[in-house]
């Protein structure tokens, strides 16, 4: 059994929340007012999140500390 993330798989709202540690209610806040620009994938009229651009999106705020 392999313990390597897939990266391409979709998360629900849900799941993707629990990832960022924040509520679904907040995910769904920063896409309908375009506070973060976190890709969507629409499934019919689901939403779903792929691993890959959440990690991408995470990076891109980490910030390191510079004496």
């Amino acid at each position: 059994m392999s313990t390597e993330i897939n990266t391409a798989r979709l998360l629900t709202r849900s799941e993707a929340a629990e990832f960022l540690g924040v509520k679904e209610q907040t995910l769904a806040l920063w896409h309908s007012t375009g506070r973060y620009s976190i890709p969507v994938v629409k499934v019919g009229r689901s939403v779903r999140y792929r691993m890959s651009d959440l990690e991408r999106w995470i990076e891109e705020r980490t910030e390191t500390q510079t004496k």
